[in-house]
């Protein structure tokens, strides 16, 4: 069965049925069906699974099919995961159902801070195109093909941030627009470079491993490709249009946005720019690794003066996104494991964060911290997730990012110690501008226009509680996901590693098959 392509068309499929049926409530109805197929059909992909393989060349993507698209130009589709491919899509695919319930509202103009009624269809259409787009980009293994997903998924999320938005959403629409397309070129033009000055006519990216030997052909070009996802990712400074973004954009949308499209960035560090330019990789920690650190500085210290909880939250996103790419860029294999066990972790607690905000925000009309206070007198299951959800964010032992955050600090520590010493100061910012804002809105005397308020419905209690079990579940137990992420960056890293000698994969396996 072509598992990833049935992954990819079954929500475009959807999407199309979605915009076609006649009710608004029956295009809600439907989009959460295919959403929960796409989910059930990941889930059986996943058990079928088999970790051990990726330690081979020859086993590493499973799951691939492989066709001809342009010919002339070596352009296939493509597509395989390893075990870093695999637990993003089953992270994209959990996260899609449960944005789907959480905006059931979020496109028929109601709600105190409700934009004018747009066309519901549209909407769920939107996010069932944008699925089938994060499933495209973490399964392409054409490097042109994860290029059209990498530019494909700024459409939908443009259009839900611009039409669906708060009062500023045109403003941030296109600044988010204009700062990815930006990458997008420049990536581009690496591409193309890259295939050019293989010489080896195809796009294939385990074809074009170990492939560039020049040093300095290796610098231009890993440059092209992480300031894509630098961008993307949004590393410091590359981060600007991201608060922004995430504060108009619905709720939904910007659990996507944050939880899933941004991880495009890291992971394609940890897959193409590594792996493609592994002595350009090398070259360029010592930089990487000072950004990142001076992002989780900056991420979290900016978020403390915030006033506005969606600004916020996305602020400590900069700071969580630092330390994922010192874990990538620490290249061992701790660091590298907890940075993708990180980019799960963080969707999962960043998504049940801004969804719980956007629970607040439909009540009482405001994202301005000032304008609650005591809601957990009124709210106390509403408190409760929320203040879970932000000890997530600050990496509570017992919960999932502990596991992760610990991960890439302790890799990180093993060849930078001074920075990832820095970076711990992080942590500590980091129980400041969670539990502040926690103390603000739910501790303290009950605002008036918080009186009354009402606590989480049933469709809320499932919405935010799959999330609240994924943070405590993967808190105490990681292991089935680590053992999922383990073989497949150690494959990345001796990859990484073998380039010391100056030894492309090839010719190490003829090697090694001659001893």
């Amino acid at each position: 069965m072509p598992w990833l392509s049935t992954l990819i068309a079954v929500p475009v499929v959807g999407a199309v049925g979605v915009s076609l049926v006649k009710s608004d409530k029956l295009a809600k109805q439907l989009a959460l069906v295919v959403s929960l197929v796409v989910l059930a059909l990941t889930a059986v992909m996943a058990f079928r699974f088999d970790p051990a393989l990726g330690a081979s060349k020859e086993t590493r993507f499973q799951f691939a099919e492989v066709y001809d698209w342009i010919p002339a130009f070596g352009v296939h589709y493509g597509v395989g995961v390893d075990g870093i491919a695999l637990v993003l899509i089953a992270l994209s695919v959990i996260l899609v159902p449960i944005v789907i319930l959480a905006s059931w509202h979020d496109a028929d103009g109601t709600g105190a801070a409700a934009p004018p009624k747009r066309s519901v269809k549209t909407y769920f259409a939107l996010l069932l195109v944008l699925e089938a787009m994060m499933i495209g980009v973490f399964a392409a293994t054409d490097v042109f093909l994860f290029y059209v997903f990498f530019e494909a998924m700024l459409i939908p999320m443009y259009f839900m941030i611009g039409s669906y938005g708060g009062a500023q959403r045109s403003y941030a629409a296109v600044k988010f627009l204009l700062y990815s397309l930006f990458g997008g070129l420049l990536m581009l033009v690496a591409v193309i470079a890259l295939y050019v000055i293989a010489e080896k006519g195809t796009f294939m990216f385990p074809e074009l491993i170990g492939v560039i030997q020049d040093p300095t052909t290796q610098k231009w070009l890993f440059l092209g490709f992480f300031i894509a996802f630098a961008v993307k990712a949004p590393l410091w400074p590359f981060h600007t249009w991201l608060p922004d973004a995430a504060a108009q954009a619905p709720a939904g949308a910007a659990v996507l946005l944050v939880g899933v499209l941004d991880k495009v960035g890291t992971y394609g560090m940890l897959r193409f720019c590594l792996e493609l330019f592994p002595d350009a990789a090398k070259f360029f920690t010592p930089l990487v690794i000072t950004l990142s650190v001076i992002g989780i500085i900056y991420g979290a210290i900016v978020a403390i003066g915030q006033t506005d909880m969606k600004r916020l939250i996305a602020y400590t996103s900069i700071s969580h996104f630092g330390f994922i790419a010192l874990g990538v860029f620490a290249m061992t294999t701790n660091a590298g494991a907890g940075a993708t066990l990180y980019m799960v972790n963080h969707g999962f607690s960043t998504g049940a964060l801004f969804l719980i905000t956007g629970f607040l925000i439909y009540r009482r009309g405001s994202s301005q911290i000032a304008d609650y206070g005591g809601v957990q007198k009124v709210a106390p299951l509403l408190a409760g997730t929320f203040l879970i959800a932000g000890l997530s964010g600050l990496s509570l032992p017992g919960l999932s990012t502990f596991v992760s955050e610990f991960m890439v600090l302790l890799g990180s520590y093993e060849r930078y110690i001074v920075p990832t010493i820095i970076a711990t100061t992080g942590v500590i910012l980091a129980s400041v501008y969670i539990l502040w804002m926690y103390q603000r809105t739910m501790n303290g005397p009950t605002a008036e226009k918080v009186k009354g308020l009402p606590d989480l419905d049933a469709r809320e209690r499932w919405v935010v509680g799959p999330l609240i079990v994924m943070i405590i579940a993967l808190g105490f137990f990681p292991k089935p996901a680590l053992d999922m992420i383990n073989p497949a960056v150690d494959h990345t890293l001796s990859n990484v590693h073998i380039s010391n000698l100056h030894i492309t994969p090839a010719v190490a396996e003829k090697k090694g098959a001659g001893q």
